[in-house]
């Protein structure tokens, strides 16, 4: 299996796991510098990572990622909605 590398070495094997590359760029980037990170050094790491793969690669982990995003921006959606029913019946019980 092909793996990348983050600028402080650490081995990022490209398995279609969109989790263990963002595992990887928390504990590499936020952890290793102390939640002393700007959006620069995470966004310099994230294009160090996306040079190394091929554009094969790079669709396939886009694809990943967008749906990934699209799940979690239905269900916090979901939960402001589930929220806003609940804030209802809690004042039409008063």
């Amino acid at each position: 299996m092909r793996t990348i590398t983050t600028t402080t070495g650490a081995e990022i094997p490209l398995d279609g796991d969109l989790l263990a590359i963002i595992e990887t760029l928390y504990e590499e980037v936020t952890v290793k510098r102390e939640l002393n990170r700007s959006y620069e050094d995470m966004m310099g790491e994230i294009r160090h990572l996306i040079a190394q793969m091929s554009p094969e690669e790079r669709a396939d982990y886009l694809a990943e990622s967008l749906f990934h995003n699209t799940v979690r921006f239905e269900n916090e959606r979901l939960a402001a909605y589930l929220q806003k029913i609940a804030g209802g019946k809690k004042k039409a019980r008063r």
